[in-house]
């Protein structure tokens, strides 16, 4: 089954007293780039979602924005350091001193120095926090999936639309080759016989001449390649993992016996059918970009 790399999943888990919300986005991008949004006390996780991610997804640029909240009692502790509060106090009795100044010291300027009183988070026990969070990212993760499966499955729709029409275009092309070379055959014979009695009409010049004609304009091999690759994608589709990328080789093989055939033809049908090749297969080169 074939996946977009465009999609989006959200997962919300709630446990303990604690509430971890993940949402994942992701689009088009030529390998996999992964950017993890996480609060600062939980920047040990990076790598354990990061990994968690590369098994999910193979291309496309994902951006993964993960929110934390401990809802329990406890969750800041304030912190008062007695040592630094003793220091500020000379410091300010000193300066009364030597200043001559009122010593006007409070409580409260004390408590307002810096880093006399702090206030910082609980401790966390990271194996709970760990559990809860990736739990919530791999949801995330199988919504992200899900969301790209579908549309990959939109998109194999509209690219076998389009390889229908390049094989019809194929068809009518190996089928109007060989009538060009009878035409030009005919053309050569009439125009000859209104030039030349018919005795003096050599055959085996005809024969070399419709030959040489016949080599230049010949697709054959083009539309074997045509057909072969045409196979090979509709192939590749059911093939598992990111087939993007051999998809993209395909369609350039394909675009390149399509100028072939177009230069090549001197038949204003054939071009018609070769310059709608080429632009069927541009159609569906912008949508394989979208394919992991």
């Amino acid at each position: 089954m074939i996946k977009s790399m465009t999609g989006f999943g959200r997962c919300e888990v709630s446990r303990d007293e604690r509430k971890v919300s993940v949402e994942i986005k992701s689009v088009n991008h030529r390998y996999l780039e992964l950017g993890i949004k996480i609060p600062r006390k939980l920047n040990f996780l990076d790598n354990d979602i990061r990994n968690l991610a590369k098994e999910y997804v193979e291309r496309g640029k994902v951006d993964v924005f993960v929110t934390y909240q401990n809802l329990g009692e406890g969750d800041e502790d304030i912190r008062y350091n007695a040592a630094l509060a003793k220091e500020y106090f000379d410091a300010y009795t000193q300066i009364s001193e030597e200043l001559g100044t009122e010593n006007d010291i409070k409580t409260s300027h004390i408590m307002r120095s810096p880093d006399v009183i702090t206030i910082e988070s609980a401790e966390e026990d990271e194996d709970v926090v760990k559990d809860i969070v990736l739990e919530a990212c791999k949801g995330a993760l199988e919504k992200l999936v899900e969301s790209r499966s579908n549309e990959g499955e939109r998109l194999k729709k509209d690219i076998l639309t389009k390889l229908d029409s390049i094989s019809e275009n194929v068809d009518f092309v190996e089928e109007k080759s060989p009538v060009i070379v009878e035409e030009y055959k005919e053309k050569i014979n009439e125009k000859i016989h209104e030039l030349l009695d018919d005795t003096q009409i050599d055959e085996s010049r005809i024969a070399q001449e419709v030959t040489m004609f016949a080599d230049k304009v010949c697709v054959d091999e083009e539309i074997v390649r045509l057909k072969s690759h045409v196979k090979a994608m509709i192939q590749t589709f059911d093939q598992e993992g990111a087939v993007g990328r051999r998809l993209d080789f395909i369609t350039q093989e394909m675009n390149r016996e399509a100028n072939t055939t177009l230069s090549k033809t001197t038949d204003k049908d054939i071009s018609e059918k070769a310059i709608t090749l080429k632009t069927d297969i541009e159609k569906v080169r912008e949508q394989i970009q979208n394919i992991e």
